[in-house]
């Protein structure tokens, strides 16, 4: 079948897992990527907002050689906000992407905890000052990334911090640089098309997720979504997940139905290829 030749090899950017404390998942890591084995991923990126998994990527990739598995950090309250200190030996242990705030972003804190299941808590933050200048720690932060060739994440951060963060990655050369669903609105100052298409001209890959499309109240309307690909570019997006959470489909079987998904709204093969395994591969150094 079409979509399983566009499975296999695929890669997901964004999957959750056990233990997680801001909601309930489904699998732990060691189960997801054995489920990714099974429909023939290349590749996995585990996420979580309660500690860095570059641990437990390390160790899965020992029992499952077959799938690459991939830790990251996400720079929330859990380790100290935007914590350079504690980025660099998570740099140098092999994480390889840094995930600005996600729900302790000052822009999406309000808006996640109405989600079913989620439960947040601890400080918030903002990459600007009230100048609207980045605050300096976000400049140590992204030495590092650059240092480590890691991938930048803007996470739940409004379009003014977005636009902010990814000028100053590129006046040190930072490239790979990911904006996190960008069309599901996450917080109090959402992305519109427009924006979302400067920032993939300035070389930033737009994040599509399937999770917003799965049959619950909160299902979106999947044109909009093809309407900003046709846009802004498959050459310019990448499609993941962001599944994980108890009550949703494994994140591997995600890929599959989005696969399915994008294929009947008029996103080609082609298309698909580009954002589920030559964009993805080429942020994780997988070419």
């Amino acid at each position: 079948m079409i979509i399983d030749d566009l499975l296999r090899g695929s890669i997901d950017m964004h999957c959750h897992h056990t233990p997680n404390a801001v909601f309930d998942c489904r699998l732990d890591a060691l189960e997801t990527a054995r489920y990714a084995r099974q429909m023939g991923m290349k590749g996995l990126v585990l996420k979580n907002t309660f500690f860095p998994t570059v641990p437990l990527a390390t160790m899965v990739n020992q029992l499952v050689p077959e799938v690459k598995v991939f830790g990251s950090v996400c720079l929330d309250c859990e380790i100290g906000g935007l914590n350079y200190e504690a980025l660099e030996p998570l740099a140098q242990f092999g994480t390889k992407v840094v995930w600005m705030p996600t729900h302790s972003s000052t822009n999406s804190r309000n808006d996640l905890i109405k989600l079913p299941g989620v439960t947040a808590g601890g400080d918030v933050y903002s990459l600007l000052t009230t100048e609207n200048k980045l605050i300096p720690e976000v400049d140590r932060i992204l030495a590092i990334i650059k240092k480590y060739n890691m991938v930048l994440a803007n996470g739940h951060i409004s379009p003014r911090e977005t636009f902010a963060l990814v000028e100053a990655a590129q006046k040190i050369g930072i490239t790979k640089v990911i904006i996190t669903h960008g069309l599901w609105v996450n917080g109090k100052e959402p992305f519109n098309l427009e924006e979302l298409y400067r920032l993939g001209q300035m070389g930033a890959y737009i994040e599509h997720c399937y999770v917003g499309f799965l049959p619950n109240e909160l299902r979106e309307d999947p044109q909009p979504m093809v309407k900003a690909i046709k846009h802004i570019g498959a050459e310019h997006c990448i499609i993941s997940t962001d599944l994980g959470q108890y009550y949703n489909p494994p994140p591997a079987e995600g890929m599959r139905m989005f696969m399915a998904l994008l294929l009947k709204h008029g996103i080609t093969e082609n298309e698909i290829m580009l954002m589920a395994k030559v964009n993805p591969s080429k942020l994780l150094d997988l070419d």
